[in-house]
């Protein structure tokens, strides 16, 4: 809006309460390409004076995959050249850039720590194929790997989802590209390994991953410790997952996980996104019927989560 109309007013965000979420790195990146900001009664309202944002240099304090995507797109129409420094480097940057770059931006070093850009007049219409969501890739892949199952990930491409794949084959998945956007995921082994993880920003494992595989660690044969890097309040789902037998202790930004021979049904809450559906994965290998509530969280980051789990022979009904 900054780059296009000069000017936007916009409310603070919300979304999971899995921790801090500070927006304060996108507000220092405008601040930076030449947006005045202040913060009045819950509302973010930026001007830029003139009309047209300034290419600057910008340093990221920390990685951020948001602060990335929002800094490059208003870099795409600044004056002059931008160089954001620190940046996020996961396959939605790519993509992103690819995207813009489609448009007529001038982009360069999309997927590495420093992105270098070079403001254009304007953009124009363009055709863009969005890559899969590796978040809701790997969740199927842990759905079939808790169940003992085999299936083919449509629309995928194996280098989205470097971070947690290799970590997926250690646990005794199998993951293979058979065809150009196709993945076949199968478990090979009876019984599921033990495999430590520790949340990192890209190349490392996703902290929205970090759920889902806890859920795949609690039915796993031996101990694994899964540490928590990126928010300080993700371990909600823990107590949610002991109500249906898993033997897991946290302790403030690790949990270590004991596997359990099988996991009971029962009813649990959600309490966030990637929680919530660690909840279902855990229900699909637990014996007996599991309740979850508070679907609102689900729904939020998987499209008919049912319906595919359904087609795929899961007996899930949603009740509303």
């Amino acid at each position: 809006l900054l780059a296009r109309m000069g000017e936007a007013k916009i409310s603070l965000p919300g979304g999971c309460a899995i921790g801090t979420r500070p927006v304060d790195l996108h507000l220092k990146a405008m601040e930076k390409l030449g947006a005045k900001i202040e913060v009045i009664n819950g509302y973010v309202e930026a001007k830029v004076a003139g009309g047209r944002l300034t290419g600057n240099e910008i340093n990221f304090e920390k990685v951020s995959v948001g602060a990335t995507e929002s800094a490059m797109m208003a870099a795409t129409l600044a004056r002059g050249e931008t160089v954001l420094n620190n940046s996020a480097c996961e396959p939605e940057i790519i993509d992103l850039a690819k995207c813009l770059t489609a448009m007529g931006a001038k982009i360069e070093g999309a997927g590495t720590s420093q992105i270098h850009i070079q403001g254009v007049e304007k953009l124009h219409g363009a055709k863009h194929r969005i890559i899969a969501d590796r978040i809701e890739a790997g969740t199927y892949a842990i759905a079939a790997g808790i169940t003992k199952g085999k299936i083919i990930l449509s629309g995928v491409e194996m280098w989205i989802m470097k971070g947690f794949s290799e970590s997926l084959k250690e646990a005794g998945l199998s993951l293979t590209q058979i065809s150009v956007n196709e993945v076949e995921v199968v478990r090979d082994v009876d019984f599921i390994k033990s495999v430590n993880i520790s949340t990192h920003p890209f190349p490392g494992f996703p902290t929205d991953m970090q759920a889902q595989f806890m859920a795949l660690m609690t039915v796993a044969d031996g101990t694994s410790t899964i540490e928590e890097n990126i928010f300080e309040n993700r371990f909600m789902h823990v107590l949610e997952l002991a109500r249906m037998g898993a033997n897991i202790e946290s302790h403030g930004s690790m949990a270590v996980v004991k596997g359990v021979k099988e996991l009971s049904g029962a009813e649990v809450m959600a309490t966030d996104l990637r929680a919530s559906v660690s909840l279902v994965l855990a229900a699909l290998a637990a014996k007996g019927e599991t309740k979850i509530n508070r679907l609102y969280h689900l729904e939020r980051g998987y499209e008919r989560l049912a319906e595919k789990l359904v087609a795929c022979g899961a007996d899930i009904k949603v009740l509303y």
